[in-house]
């Protein structure tokens, strides 16, 4: 039997491929969801043999991984970014699936992988070149959103927002002059779209940037208070499974 890692950083599909693979007699050994804490778990346990690898991780693309730890799994990678064009390099050793993931495609890539386990003959991944095919297309983060006020359309640029919340299923940018406005996409969505090194959720209902951070506060439960420039409508708690993360990316 082969040991399976999920790298994912959004727990929801994680959970959700982790039943689907159980349901094709595939035991997941550990599910990690960011780059800083798969560095740590894999640079103390044995390569796994295959790693499902979701590409942009909340804190950053994952081929920084590659750039710590010296792999020789063999990865499927995750993505609900069709534009990347993963069929370039669709080697033996390397798959993709598109999110939401079609349970006949992870039977194909199951597939696909069974076959080159058994194999003698092992193909290396050039992760070096696939990161430059991906990469530029990778940077290409939100600049500006478009909002409807009224009957007119507004433009805001990104470096205007000091967080962005959701609130009854809706997302909303707090802007550095404390004015608010609806957007359309969820605020999972939004997360994928911005720049890691400037924005980072800091938990399920706040995306933070990192220009507008007044002061940090010790909370109760190993949590964090964020208090920002501006905003000051709810408290900004980091949730304690993300602190860690948020202490890394202050400091990157």
């Amino acid at each position: 039997m082969f040991t399976t890692v999920i790298i994912e950083d959004e727990k929801p599909a994680a959970r959700r491929l982790q039943r689907l693979l159980e349901k094709q007699g595939v035991f997941v050994e550990v599910m990690l969801h960011s780059i800083v804490e798969s560095i740590d778990w894999l640079s103390t346990h044995p390569n796994p043999d295959l790693i499902f690898l979701d590409i942009q991780l909340s804190d950053g693309l994952s081929f920084e991984i590659f750039e710590k730890v010296k792999l020789s799994s063999a990865i499927i990678f995750t993505t609900a970014y069709d534009q990347y064009a993963l069929k370039a390099f669709k080697l033996k050793s390397v798959d993709y699936l598109l999110k939401p993931i079609d349970v006949d495609e992870l039977k194909e890539a199951l597939h696909k992988f069974t076959d080159y386990f058994q194999s003698s003959v092992k193909t290396t991944i050039d992760i070096v070149e696939i990161k430059k095919l991906l990469q530029p297309k990778a940077l290409e983060y939100k600049k500006r959103f478009m909002v409807q006020i009224g009957q007119h359309l507004k433009m805001i640029e990104v470096h205007q927002i000091e967080c962005i919340y959701s609130e009854n299923k809706s997302s909303y940018a707090y802007l550095t002059s404390s004015k608010t406005y609806l957007l359309d996409n969820s605020i999972e969505a939004l997360t994928k779209e911005l720049n890691p090194k400037v924005f980072f959720r800091v938990n399920r209902q706040f995306i933070i940037n990192i220009s507008a951070i007044r002061d940090i506060i010790s909370y109760t439960n190993s949590r964090l208070q964020i208090k920002l420039n501006t905003y000051n409508q709810a408290d900004i708690i980091v949730s304690r499974e993300r602190v860690k993360d948020f202490k890394n990316w202050l400091a990157r």
